[in-house]
């Protein structure tokens, strides 16, 4: 049977991934939610224009479908504007699933929305909500209106892969501060590649047991990762340090991120266990999680070189001037 899916966000990091998942399963008409089409559409794609800052636009954008995969939203900048997007616009999306009937309503969260940590082995309904920030409390009240509305939260924590603009990013800021590897002080993260981030929002959209609907999940690969280990595979991938490179104590991490905004972010996040466990979710949609984070992350290198200026991986340079190449 031909399985009507709408996909929000589908030009968008996340969504993306999800959009490709689609395309890969075949028998689905898709849907997507843009504010402006492409000038160059999909032939096998609907096109509607809605905007999230704009209720009324919403009104008929999920006729006829028989799952909604959201995954658009506002990340950063003015809270009332992530309001009007994340919290109201959600908001509006969820009444006009329930005016459609759509089958399944699947968003696409972040385990931000438990704040700082640390998180060791959570599971699902064991940490509270404690959003940090005015993206993450805006993101946690569209989470409440998508489980009022009977659908499903997925939430990863960290996501890496094509069209990462801020995890990788982030460490390699990091690792620019430090000038070595980390020694004793990097927590246990939940790691999810956004290759299967995108197939598991698929599948919970269109396959599984009817009794995971209007549940919070979180999606991490089972396997946590040691952020030292985290960091060291960036590192050996990029070729950013000699093998003798210095190890650098909490203590004098925290100086010389100092003056680092970005470093110190993902300091303060890399040196706190943030893990959270769902296996319940893997079991239920059949999905397997696949290699964890040191094997996949040399699949998406040579994308993240291209974004971060790095040389090619044949450049045959030393490693030093691979580094001072991202400053």
């Amino acid at each position: 049977m031909t399985r009507r899916v709408l996909i929000t966000g589908s030009s968008g990091f996340i969504g993306g991934h999800v959009l490709s998942a689609a395309r890969a399963a075949g028998d689905v008409r898709l849907r997507l939610l843009v504010r402006t089409p492409p000038a160059t559409p999909d032939p096998d794609a609907e096109y509607v224009r809605g905007d999230l800052a704009d209720p009324a636009s919403l009104h008929g954008v999920c006729a006829d479908v028989d799952a909604v995969v959201h995954c658009a939203g506002r990340i950063g900048g003015d809270a009332e504007l992530l309001r009007q997007a994340n919290d109201l616009g959600t908001h509006a999306l969820a009444q006009e699933v329930r005016r459609a009937g759509a089958e399944r309503f699947v968003y696409l969260g972040t385990a931000a929305v438990h704040g700082r940590g640390p998180f060791r082995d959570a599971r699902p309904g064991e940490v509270p909500l404690a959003p940090a920030s005015d993206t993450s409390r805006t993101r946690a009240a569209a989470e409440e209106h998508v489980l009022a509305a009977g659908g499903t939260v997925l939430r990863p924590h960290l996501v890496h892969g094509r069209g990462d603009r801020w995890v990788v990013p982030g460490i390699l800021a990091l690792l620019r501060a430090l000038g070595g590897l980390p020694d004793g002080w990097a927590g246990l993260q939940s790691m999810i590649d956004a290759d299967t981030l995108g197939r598991i929002a698929f599948a919970a959209a269109t396959t599984g047991p009817a009794d995971g609907v209007g549940r919070v999940h979180y999606v991490t690969h089972p396997d946590p990762v040691p952020g030292e280990l985290l960091l060291s595979t960036v590192a050996e991938t990029f070729g950013l340090f000699a093998a003798d490179a210095p190890r650098v104590s909490a203590d004098t991490a925290r100086q010389r991120v100092h003056d680092h905004p970005a470093a110190r972010h993902h300091l303060g996040m890399l040196a706190t266990d943030h893990w959270f466990t769902d296996e319940q979710l893997w079991s239920g949609l059949g999905v397997a999680p696949g290699d964890g984070f040191a094997a996949r992350f040399p699949e998406y290198a040579d994308w993240y070189r291209g974004q971060a200026g790095l040389p090619p991986s044949d450049a045959g340079r030393r490693p030093a001037t691979a580094f001072e190449g991202t400053r």
